[in-house]
């Protein structure tokens, strides 16, 4: 991968206001990068804003937003994209990531609403797209998420979310739990989704925990551990498309930060096997 393929390397966290003491006294050594909402930092004073200075000085941070809305009907707000470069550019953030949805209308809808899958948001959001890429003097990428229906429908979610990908030429944010939860809950393959992504276009993944709220209904809560369908997920991952950088997200129920970190450790472990095979597989080459 180019090194703008590869903005962070290794296994991350996504930073929350709860322990963002506990880590500015002591970042923990098995953590390469941090993900933040930039939309919860932005504008920022006291405290938490020097504390978050001093981390993005010491540490690699992306960005993963809430609120463009990339598939509004609405006119995209111009004046909030240029408030994300500025920030993007004055905290040196890695890549900026964004929810493959939208969440309004005429005002905030508090919620990640699924696009309607068709050849016209294709264009629509591909569209929209390009000229965040045009403010921001740079790629993002977008997010596979997790959705709960899929109203006027005409396309598979993979054959969708692949259009966009290639019409905007933007990144994918190669979110594994959300394969699963979808896997679950629209009745598809999750192997086969996965292995039709484009992987020359994923930037980094999320990984993270759900709910289960019956035999086939998944809810994508990142508020428990990451079961281990997903952690297997991730594995065949790496297998197909090579080691990415990949984050832990966790929202709510958080544990205690060492919690959080053994999860990570997690991350770097599978890595690290399939670094290893791929060293071995180089040599014997």
């Amino acid at each position: 991968m180019t090194p703008e393929h590869d903005p962070v390397r290794g296994a991350g966290l996504g930073l929350r206001r709860s322990f963002l003491g506990a880590l500015a006294e002591r970042p923990p050594e098995r953590v390469d990068f941090y993900e933040i909402a930039p939309e919860n930092w932005i504008g920022m004073g006291g405290v938490n804003a020097r504390r978050l200075r001093a981390l993005t000085e010491r540490h690699p941070f992306v960005c993963h937003g809430l609120s463009l809305s990339i598939g509004a009907p609405t006119p995209l707000d111009l004046h909030f994209v240029r408030q994300i470069k500025a920030f993007l550019d004055d905290h040196g953030i890695r890549a900026y990531t964004e929810h493959l949805s939208y969440c309004s209308d005429d005002g905030h809808l508090y919620d990640l609403l699924p696009i309607p899958f068709t050849e016209e948001a294709v264009r629509h959001v591909a569209g929209r797209v390009r000229q965040v890429q045009e403010i921001l003097e740079r790629r993002i990428a977008l997010e596979n998420v997790s959705y709960y229906g899929a109203p006027g429908q005409e396309l598979s979610e993979i054959d969708f979310i692949n259009a966009v990908l290639s019409e905007a030429d933007c990144d994918l944010l190669l979110d594994v739990n959300n394969i699963h939860v979808n896997a679950v809950n629209q009745g598809y393959d999750a192997c086969a989704f996965l292995a039709a992504l484009p992987g020359e276009r994923i930037r980094y993944g999320h990984i993270a925990g759900h709910d289960v709220e019956a035999e086939d209904l998944r809810v994508d809560t990142h508020g428990a551990d990451v079961i281990d369908p997903v952690w297997e997920l991730l594995d065949l991952a790496y297998a197909r498309f090579g080691v990415f950088p990949t984050l832990l997200e966790r929202d709510f129920n958080i544990p205690p930060l060492d919690e959080l970190v053994r999860e990570v450790e997690r991350i770097k472990q599978i890595q690290q096997v399939h670094a290893a095979r791929s060293a071995r597989c180089a040599a014997d080459a």
